[in-house]
């Protein structure tokens, strides 16, 4: 069996805070999607080790049978794969949501480009200040 957890680092990947500047977003938005990504493709992982895993528990409970000890033993074996397998199935669908926001993230990137992108275009080349987005909404 193999098992290739390590603990994360416990700070978030994407900082929560108040920069709503256009190119704060976009840059906050890639780390999302970036972080995602890399979530769902460890999952991907996670999955396929738990399956393995089922497989090998099998294994183990036939073999268990095999050299004729306690049943017990071999009801108990039996229980760890079909527990592992299930759970392998579960991770899948945490996975596949984590698929779906990465493709979410990625599409409200574009969006937030195409609404706001010529806007921060036009603010970062002016030579004098203009106001903040919003102030004339007030």
């Amino acid at each position: 069996m193999s098992s290739d957890l390590a603990p994360r680092s416990s700070t978030a990947p994407v900082v929560a805070d108040d920069d709503n500047r256009y190119k704060a977003v976009q840059a906050k938005l890639g780390k999302l999607g970036k972080s995602m990504d890399d979530a769902a493709l460890e999952l991907e992982g996670l999955v396929r080790d738990m399956k393995a895993n089922a497989a090998h528990t099998q294994d183990v409970a036939a073999d268990t049978e095999h050299a004729e000890l306690d049943p017990k033993f071999v009801a108990v074996t039996n229980e760890v794969s079909v527990a592992l397998g299930g759970a392998a199935v579960e991770v899948k669908k945490l996975s596949a949501t984590a698929e779906e926001i990465v493709d979410q993230t990625y599409r409200a990137k574009r969006t937030h480009s195409k609404l706001y992108g010529s806007l921060d275009d036009i603010r970062s080349n002016r030579r004098e200040k203009t106001p903040r987005p919003g102030f004339f909404n007030r």
